[in-house]
């Protein structure tokens, strides 16, 4: 712009040049605002979003399918027996005098339980060694007799029939001996029976008789009863379609192990047991075979009567094992799992599940050693949708 100061007022001047500031300032903003754009970032695509702006496939955690070696093992309910138990009755009648034992104490085969009033025993012994002194006195007779009637009959002093009546009565005399010498250790034996001895080892409840009590012969009450403790039986109930199962897939001197875990809880028996025997009957009304385990039991925490749980160790073998979140039921109780194809696809496939073997169930068909499975993510897929895998963590 020309500007003349002979043609121009200094007012027009002064409005001039406010013009040119404004104008300068103006300029200077726009420039401003287009280099503060121009720094600014490029926005990145939202997430879940791809370079067209799809969502992105979702993540599940996925996991080689492959065999395993596995223990064979069942558990079963069952139920402690003592392994012998003894009641005990006084083989003689009498009156009580002693009791030798503390009641819930152990005692020893041979140790003495009780003591029977002995006096009408030991006079019954006395008569009987008396009778035993006449018997042998009367033999002694007998066969002098004998002797005498020998001699004379090879000088025919004597008949015949004298002599066979002195042999007959050297045998009645025989006899007579014998049969006192019988009534003798009978007395002897009632006399013995007096002592009421503990037949064999183990722990003794409660005394049902004390001192002074009558007792008799062959009563129906025992005495005391003694039961050992060490070792004891198990007692487990099987049902029989799986007793035939294992057994028609184990050798027959095959030894099984057995432990237990006691009552409802996870407390394990600190000593392992070995299966005995089977049964050979099924129960008509539960359908089950009663099998019998022997376990040692030295801090007697096995009581009689005591209901366990039996796991049964019968070998291993080569099974295929999946976590058991992996495993999904649908309305009718069928089970399937999610396997990922090729180009990262899933779709479900039907399996047939065993036992559980600890937190794993064990596949008995549907899955191959090979597959991958998914374990992870089941709520955001869809058969056939594809994914993306992510390797999970080894159970």
């Amino acid at each position: 712009m020309y500007y003349n100061p002979r043609l121009v007022s200094p007012r027009h001047l002064v409005e001039f040049m406010k013009k040119l500031a404004i104008t300068a300032i103006v300029l200077a903003g726009g420039a401003l605002a287009a280099w503060f754009i121009s720094v600014q970032p490029t926005p990145e695509a939202a997430p879940g979003a791809n370079q067209s702006g799809m969502a992105a496939p979702p993540e599940v955690a996925v996991m080689t399918v492959r065999e395993q070696t596995v223990e064979l093992a069942e558990e079963l309910p069952g139920r402690v027996y003592p392994y012998r138990i003894a009641q005990i009755r006084p083989q003689v009648g009498g009156i009580v005098t002693v009791r030798h034992f503390d009641e819930g104490a152990s005692v020893e085969a041979g140790e003495v339980l009780y003591q029977i009033d002995p006096s009408r025993y030991t006079a019954a012994v006395d008569s009987a060694q008396a009778r035993v002194l006449s018997a042998r006195a009367d033999l002694k007779a007998a066969e002098l007799r004998a002797e005498r009637f020998e001699e004379l009959r090879s000088t025919e002093a004597i008949s015949q029939q004298q002599y066979d009546d002195a042999e007959v009565a050297l045998d009645k005399a025989r006899a007579g001996l014998a049969l006192t010498q019988a009534e003798l250790s009978r007395a002897e034996l009632d006399l013995e029976y007096t002592r009421v001895y503990a037949p064999i080892s183990g722990r003794i409840g409660r005394s049902y008789v004390s001192e002074g009590a009558l007792v008799t012969t062959g009563q129906a009450d025992p005495m005391a009863i003694v039961t050992q403790l060490d070792p004891v039986f198990v007692d487990i109930s099987q049902s029989s379609s799986e007793h035939m199962q294992w057994r028609s897939n184990m050798s027959p001197d095959q030894k099984i192990r057995v432990t237990l875990r006691l009552g409802e809880g996870s407390t394990a028996h600190a000593h392992e047991g070995q299966l005995q025997f089977s049964d050979v009957l099924v129960d008509q009304s539960t359908g089950s075979v009663q099998l019998r385990a022997l376990f040692p039991n030295p801090e007697a925490t096995l009581l009689p009567g005591l209901f366990v749980t039996a796991r049964l160790h019968l070998g291993s073998d080569q099974a295929v094992l999946i976590p058991q979140q992996a495993l999904t039921r649908d309305e009718s109780g069928a089970a399937s799992v999610w396997v990922l194809q090729e180009g990262s696809v899933v779709t479900p496939r039907p399996v047939q599940v065993g036992r559980v073997v600890d937190d794993q169930w064990v596949i008995e068909e549907g899955l191959n050693p090979g597959d991958t499975l998914v374990v992870e993510g089941f709520q955001r897929i869809t058969p056939g949708a594809a994914v993306t895998p992510v390797l999970a963590e080894a159970p």
